[in-house]
């Protein structure tokens, strides 16, 4: 079983993931966040995975750190995860559609840190979430779990649809790229010899 708990305690939010890559699409959250909590729960739906997030954070300012801090230590929780990588297919991709809305998500587990982010919303705000506060917590993600991703809305009037779409198929490529591969034999898939170094 390929499943960790990470804890991330800083003076600005105290973070606990539990994430199983050969779970069955369970998701457990309590962050303050809903919005947020709306969205990782498409992502473990849809990617396969379980996932338990707790996290408390300084809401009474805003919901950056928290937002953020949660993209870090599911990263870092992916990055144990992994392991040595052996066997992984590395590579996912998915394109999902909501009614007009449709994005693309390109996941590579490289070992490098990398986001290119064409997301422009067609509105600040979804209820009370800020939208910029995705790009944080992708960057986040990536930087933690040594992942290139990319991530592009290509069409969306409604910013919940643009957001539901890239969530959804965020998860749908990290289940491609984390499923182990019968035809790779426990390989490394690099020519590299490592994804770790």
């Amino acid at each position: 079983m390929r499943q960790v708990t990470v804890t991330r305690n800083t003076l600005e939010t105290q973070i606990t993931v539990t994430l199983n890559l050969d779970g069955s699409g369970q998701g457990r959250f309590d962050t303050g966040v809903p919005f947020l909590e709306h969205m990782l729960d498409q992502v473990a739906r849809h990617g396969l995975v379980d996932l338990d997030i707790v996290a408390k954070g300084d809401l009474h300012i805003d919901a950056h750190h928290t937002v953020e801090d949660i993209g870090i230590t599911l990263g870092q929780a992916l990055a144990k995860a992994l392991g040595d990588k052996k066997g992984i297919r590395r590579y996912g991709h998915a394109y999902v559609p909501l009614d007009e809305a449709l994005s693309r998500v390109v996941i590579d587990l490289s070992g490098r840190p990398g986001l290119s982010y064409g997301v422009s919303y067609t509105r600040a705000s979804i209820g009370q979430f800020d939208v910029d506060l995705f790009s944080e917590f992708f960057h986040g993600f990536v930087n933690h779990g040594m992942v290139t991703l990319h991530i592009d809305n290509l069409k969306g009037v409604n910013a919940h649809h643009q957001a539901e779409t890239i969530f959804k198929a965020f998860g749908r490529a990290l289940r491609m790229a984390v499923e182990l591969d019968e035809r790779a034999a426990g390989s490394m898939p690099s020519t590299k010899g490592t994804l770790t170094a």
